[in-house]
């Protein structure tokens, strides 16, 4: 079984193709025939978490594994290994922090294909780490962004990802302040580590919101009242009720939320909000396994 650097692993994640192939996992969903139950969660000796979450198809089956390790560097580590779903012969290890990252990023862009009321932007990215650079890549090959702002409490961090979508041949600036910039921008990303709303409630009518930092019930990156007045989307029902402390916190009414089936919405806000899900790394697998010609 080949093992897959970071770099080999994000070679055979393309954006758009990404988006696709999660697409056809939500079909193939619909239809039963793709199949991941709840994620392990299991407390290690000396205070780590092993995560394990696996998936499948009549082809392949995947096993996400997640090791947590706070005080070590990195404390995070991740590997995917993809497996013969008749034989069960392991057929391909990806690294795990880069499926993960490209995989949320690809699932923003499929949920503004579909949604986004005002598609080409500007756009706003509020956190300048591994997701807002993720999501910069990802809405530029896959909409067509052409100008983008991102706000960082890390001034440097900020100026570094303005960096990348200049050199992207994007438009890119440091926003002067959420404020400034929200009545001009259509869509906005918050990929933050905040527990308190990161993002005001005066964006636009028709602005699209892919929230996909908050993953644990105290922690919120939207203000209550703009999840009130937004058409929520969420890309796992199950685990944002469980994870998304965005939604639970405003006390939102679960009979409004749709799932990435749900039909284009005729208004905004549009918020779209990402748990993740296993099923995402399923995806991610296959159209790996596809460019690889395997």
């Amino acid at each position: 079984m080949d093992f897959l650097s970071a770099a080999q692993t994000a070679a055979l994640l393309p954006y758009p193709e990404l988006a696709e192939a999660i697409e056809r996992v939500l079909r193939d969903k619909a239809a039963g025939t793709v199949w991941a139950p709840e994620r392990l969660v299991m407390p290690l000796p000396g205070g780590g978490t092993l995560l394990l979450m696996p998936a499948a198809d009549a082809e392949i089956t995947i096993v996400k594994q997640v090791t947590v390790h706070p005080g070590q560097q990195p404390s995070v580590r991740a590997e995917v290994y993809v497996l013969d779903t008749r034989t069960g012969e392991r057929r391909l290890g990806l690294d795990g922090a880069t499926v993960t990252a490209r995989r949320t990023a690809a699932v923003s862009l499929l949920a503004a294909q579909k949604l986004a009321p005002n598609p080409e932007g500007p756009m706003l990215i509020v956190g300048a780490g591994t997701q807002g650079r993720g999501h910069l890549e990802a809405f530029r090959s896959g909409l067509g962004v052409k100008k983008v702002y991102v706000a960082s409490r890390n001034l440097e961090h900020a100026q570094a990802l303005v960096a990348q979508a200049r050199s992207l041949g994007l438009e890119g600036e440091p926003a002067p302040s959420l404020e400034a910039v929200l009545g001009e921008v259509s869509l906005i990303v918050t990929a933050t580590t905040s527990r308190t709303p990161v993002l005001p409630e005066g964006v636009r009518e028709d602005a699209f919101i892919a929230a996909v930092g908050a993953f644990q019930p105290e922690m919120a990156e939207i203000p209550a009242g703009l999840v009130r007045r937004s058409r929520v989307f969420v890309d796992s029902l199950e685990g944002a009720r469980a994870e998304a402390g965005d939604l639970i916190q405003a006390g939102v009414d679960w009979g409004r939320v749709r799932g990435l089936e749900g039909p284009r919405p005729q208004d905004g806000p549009v918020l779209f909000k990402s748990v993740g899900h296993a099923l995402w790394d399923l995806a991610a697998a296959r159209l790996a396994m596809r460019m690889l010609g395997s």
